[in-house]
């Protein structure tokens, strides 16, 4: 396999835009042709559901007027009512047997019946044999009807599989019922002549009443073909359609559908009801309109073969002048955005594009090289930037602190000066020794005590310190000195011109992924004003006292150069009532390698 790769990837741009342009080309032609195909079976299935329904039109016409011969025969047959009368049988079976015998292909039985149930016959011998004992059913109802009605399909012993036409007779005389005239028809035969308009190799049909009763019989001269499209029940003689496949007929509706068969997929067209109270429906085989369009598959593939003659000239002359591999290179140089991935192109090939694709990844090492020496400076340049923010709180700090030992000792107390100078010593020990910027919070909140020994030695009750830090706050992380100077200002700034203590409360908890932090103190506090230039103060000149403002500054941007524009200090205050300051830093576990 790699042996092949190697070998097409040598191939010139000629012949590799030839063979994907002529293959993409024989494909879209295929599609093409593929979908023509369908449109033409489609257009023919139409065809043939529109011829079916044409058929189906005829059928019920058809239907209708052997409906109105049927009719015609009851009528005469009615007309002579006397026929009825006692001692008249034998007249009035040879007038059944001479009806039945103009018209022996339409009908199979013809009866008379008195109101008291006596049944003349067109065969009236073989009546008396074998008799009919749907009769008596059909004289129940016809006392009911005032009208001609037909009768649901049922098994005669004188007709076989039959439908009854029933026409009520009253005496002319009286107006009171007086038998009726009954007509079985040779269904075996109707289904003979309807046959014949069908195909019976790749079509077929059915006949159901509004009742879900199969009106067509099984007429054993027809071949097996005929009845092998739809489910039949060969364990009875004659065979039944499937009582499930009929319902299924029975819910379809008007016009074409797709259903299941005995043998695939069928296409039914299904008539409206016509004056028998009869639905009719046509089959066809599915596999039926794809077999009429062979035809089309051999102009399609004569075709196919000129085009495919024509795509393979006409794609060589134009791959000698397309170039869609440079095409590509340089859209694969337009998606370069994000300088952090090293964007490459994978080279297979040892053509034109293969010689340009190296250039190009050698130019994009290149940019890629320079982009991380360009960041390593900015990273020098923020490093240097923090230790310079730092630098400024040491003179800061230290200037206040040393002034407060020199008060001490022009005061003589000279274990407070060997104390502070000794927790001094502790402090810068904590603030300069350690090479890590980060502290645990405990350590820091340690630093910070030692700096407000500091500063009670000088200053006695002049303030007190409150620290309440949660448990779960003791190993997170924070930068040194990040508190020390907010304390500081909060004693010099909002305590110390007090004429009264003052309170400074520090207090620490977790808040989802977050480290707060508030330092609040109930000192002179700040109007609007000043609390709106806090922190333009750093681009003032410094003031020749103690306080500046530089530390809160100094914090703020601490915070948001290490851990994002998202973290740092809020500040509220209402003067003559104290400061808030609260620190949101995220909460994070301190580790040693934290730098």
């Amino acid at each position: 396999m790699k042996a092949l790769i190697s070998w097409f990837s040598g191939w010139s741009m000629l012949a590799k835009h030839f063979l994907f342009l002529s293959l993409g080309t024989l494909v879209l032609l295929g599609g093409l042709a593929w979908i023509n195909l369908r449109e033409a079976e489609d257009l023919f299935r139409k065809q043939v559901v529109s011829d079916a329904q044409i058929i189906i039109d005829r059928t019920n016409l058809y239907m209708n007027a052997y409906l109105d011969n049927v009719q015609n025969i009851l009528l005469l047959i009615s007309t002579r009512e006397d026929l009825l009368n006692v001692g008249m049988e034998k007249e009035a079976s040879e007038n059944l047997r001479a009806y039945a015998k103009m018209n022996s292909t339409l009908y199979k039985s013809l009866y008379l019946v008195r109101e008291d149930g006596t049944i003349i016959s067109n065969s009236q011998t073989t009546f008396d044999i074998i008799g009919n004992p749907q009769i008596p059913m059909l004289l129940t109802k016809a006392k009911e009807t005032y009208g001609m009605f037909i009768s649901e399909p049922y098994q005669s012993s004188m007709s076989g599989k039959t439908v009854a036409f029933v026409l009520p007779i009253q005496s002319s005389s009286t107006k009171s019922f007086k038998g009726m005239a009954v007509v079985e028809i040779d269904l075996v035969q109707l289904t003979s002549l309807i046959a014949q308009f069908m195909n019976t190799k790749n079509q077929t049909f059915s006949i159901i009443t509004n009742k879900r009763n199969v009106v067509h019989a099984f007429d054993a001269s027809l071949p097996l073909s005929s009845y092998r499209l739809l489910p039949y029940n060969t364990s009875v003689f004659p065979p039944e359609l499937n009582a499930g496949f009929v319902d299924q007929i029975a819910e379809l509706p008007l016009g074409a559908s797709e259903m299941q068969g005995a043998e695939g997929d069928l296409v039914a067209v299904k008539s409206g009801m016509n004056k028998l109270g009869w639905y009719f429906v046509a089959f066809y085989e599915n596999s039926f309109f794809y077999h009429n369009i062979s035809s089309l598959y051999r102009t399609f593939s004569t075709a196919g073969a000129f085009w495919i003659l024509l795509v393979l000239v006409s794609t060589y002359m134009i791959s000698r002048y397309i170039t869609l591999p440079v095409r590509t290179l340089v859209a694969k140089m337009d998606r370069v955005r994000d300088m952090e991935v090293l964007h490459t192109i994978h080279v297979t090939g040892n053509d034109e594009i293969g010689r340009m694709a190296r250039s190009y990844n050698a130019m994009m090492e290149r940019i890629h090289h320079l982009l991380h020496e360009t960041k390593e400076a900015e990273r020098r340049k923020k490093q240097f930037e923090l230790k310079m923010l730092q630098s400024q709180i040491a003179p800061h700090f230290l200037y206040n602190t040393l002034a407060c030992i020199s008060s001490l000792a022009k005061q003589h107390k000279i274990n407070e000066v060997r104390e502070a100078i000794k927790t001094l010593v502790g402090l810068l020990s904590f603030s300069f020794d350690k090479t890590t910027e980060f502290v645990t919070l405990n350590d820091e909140l340690e630093g910070l005590r030692m700096y407000a020994y500091i500063q009670k030695v000088r200053y006695g009750d002049k303030f007190t310190m409150e620290i309440e830090a949660a448990p779960e706050t003791q190993s997170k992380t924070i930068l040194k000195l990040t508190l020390q100077p907010l304390v500081e200002n909060a004693i010099f700034h909002g305590i110390v011109p007090l004429k009264r203590t003052g309170t400074i409360r520090i207090r620490t908890k977790c808040l989802k992924d977050k480290l707060i932090i508030t330092v609040r103190d109930n000192g002179l506090g700040m109007d609007s004003e000043q609390l709106d230039g806090l922190f333009a103060e750093r681009h003032k000149a410094p003031s020749k006292h103690r306080f500046t403002g530089i530390g809160i500054m100094n914090v703020h941007e601490r915070i948001g150069l290490h851990f994002g524009p998202e973290y740092g200090l809020t500040i509220f205050s209402i003067p003559e009532v104290g400061t808030l300051i609260r620190i949101e830093l995220p909460s994070v576990e301190h580790t040693e390698k934290q730098k």
